[in-house]
């Protein structure tokens, strides 16, 4: 896990995880290594999780 993560249960903007979504695949040029796809795929789980927060903090 890359050291630049936070730990679970920080809350962070959906805005700020995507974007740290495409640092990673501007730095891996488009193909990740197993332990680039590790950190994408928590990085995918935290902005689904930021996303569902605003939905419910909209309704």
């Amino acid at each position: 896990m890359s050291p630049d993560l936070t730990p679970p249960g920080s809350v962070r903007s959906a805005a700020e995880v995507n974007e740290q979504i495409r640092a990673l695949w501007l730095r891996a040029g488009g193909s990740l290594s197993a332990q680039e796809r590790e950190e994408y795929e928590m990085l995918v789980v935290e902005w689904a999780a930021a996303i569902r927060g605003r939905v419910v903090e909209a309704a």
